[in-house]
């Protein structure tokens, strides 16, 4: 069997969302002919004894240590998190307030390329020593964050080893850059070097990989989305709720998210006396948001929708396999049309119908007609349609059937995922 070293600073027991596309590739490869060794950052616990982890040191970067001691903040907390803490107890709402454009001006000068930079050193040290001791065939980097490309580019140029770099986000491309266009010209050039040595380039839709090679025309660019974990799927559906539950689990973005339409909606199948209010439930599982509960007033549903704030994953899973209905929130910005959400994955695992409201036609959209896993709507109205076709499919039989196509979803599970990158280690390897 050959070996893949993985480059990935997000690997369990880091509980992130980005940790879980290495963790799916270190799990299924095995059974493509790849066996895989993980490097990354120090984790906050033990990783699972199933995988070969390398866990090396990784120094803080000094610009957060500094900003932390500045405000005499918690060392084990984040500090954008104990900033808008500060910001909550100082009552400053402005986002361009004189303590963010402080905290913009060093992140911008001092987190460069990211602020996991601090593992550089540790991390090529680490890598050297593998592929020296081990019959390691091929690299695998994935971010963010982009520091996991600079290691791999090294430890490329050194042992002269096929790399492929993959980007869960696009780096200097990004829609959602956080800097300024001086540094983003500064940074592309570094993106342009770094990434000349990969044999080939990976990101998770068409659509992303057409604005990749926009930058990068002579590099092999192969598309391979995220996906759910097979261990995860609900195999044996448990009982569903009494109530029309419809459960939204993760994090939610004001002005880039909106579950107004929905309530909208709500208020006006409840006015008509086409729903009952008694028989409804709509559960949001993540960080409470304050404007979510003033909209649900704004439309009569306080006590209809309710926040559960965070739990975990496990239990959001299984609040998701007992809901009549899972609630994805489409972006409302068109330059995310070519990006999943980590939800649409963890919600085909659920075999529960996913009702989308919102955006606009996108990768979400064909996915979910591909799979028939659920049903989009933008409208009021059209919300207010599908709304009263599933209530009444409800109310007569007791629960909102699930119609996927078991072939159709499995081709994005993290086997499949894994599958596709094998492929593309052994043509690189070849």
């Amino acid at each position: 069997m050959n070996k893949v070293l993985i480059v990935a600073y997000h690997f369990p027991p880091r509980t992130t969302i980005a940790s879980l596309r290495p963790l799916g590739l270190a799990r299924y490869l095995p059974e493509f002919g790849w066996e895989v060794v993980i490097l990354t950052a120090a984790l906050p616990g033990r990783p699972n004894p199933q995988f070969e982890v390398i866990e090396t040191q990784h120094r803080g970067s000094l610009a957060l240590g500094w900003g932390k001691r500045l405000f005499k903040l918690d060392p084990e907390q984040t500090l954008m998190t104990q900033i808008a803490q500060l910001k909550k107890k100082l009552r400053i709402k402005s986002e361009k307030s004189p303590l963010d454009l402080l905290l913009a001006a060093i992140g911008e000068i001092t987190a460069y390329p990211d602020p996991q930079k601090g593992w550089r050193h540790f991390g090529i040290q680490a890598g050297k020593d593998v592929l020296q001791q081990q019959p390691i065939k091929a690299i695998i980097s994935t971010s963010s964050p982009v520091t996991s490309h600079i290691i791999a580019n090294e430890l490329k140029r050194e042992f002269k080893i096929p790399w492929v770099a993959d980007f869960r986000d696009l780096w200097t491309q990004n829609y959602y850059y956080p800097y300024s266009p001086l540094r983003r010209m500064i940074e592309r050039k570094l993106e342009l070097k770094t990434l000349a040595a990969a044999d080939a380039l990976v990101t998770i839709s068409q659509p992303v990989a057409a604005e990749l090679a926009k930058l990068h025309e002579q590099k092999p660019i192969y598309t391979v989305t995220n996906g759910f974990d097979p261990v995860e799927v609900n195999t044996t559906p448990g009982n569903l709720t009494n109530k029309f539950t419809i459960t939204y689990t993760g994090n939610l973005y004001p002005g880039k998210q909106n579950p107004e339409p929905l309530f909208a909606a709500l208020h006006g199948l409840v006015t008509e006396r086409s729903m009952d209010a008694v028989d409804i439930e709509v559960r949001f599982y993540g960080p409470q948001s304050g404007w979510i509960d003033k909209q649900a007033e704004r439309y009569g549903l306080t006590g209809i929708v309710r926040q559960f704030g965070m739990v975990p994953r496990e239990i959001a899973l299984n609040k998701q396999r007992e809901s009549q209905l899972l609630l994805l929130l489409k972006w409302s910005d068109t330059q995310q049309r070519g990006v999943y959400t980590a939800k649409i994955f963890d919600y085909l695992a659920a075999r529960r119908p996913v009702l989308a409201i919102g955006g606009f036609h996108d990768v979400v959209s064909e996915l979910l007609d591909e799979t028939k896993a659920g049903i989009c709507g933008q409208t009021k109205e059209d919300i207010k349609a599908l709304l009263l076709q599933l209530y009444q499919e409800y109310k007569l039989t007791g629960a909102v059937s699930y119609s996927g196509g078991e072939a159709e979803a499995n081709k994005y599970s993290h086997r499949e995922m894994a599958k596709k990158f094998a492929s593309i280690l052994n043509t690189i390897t070849r």
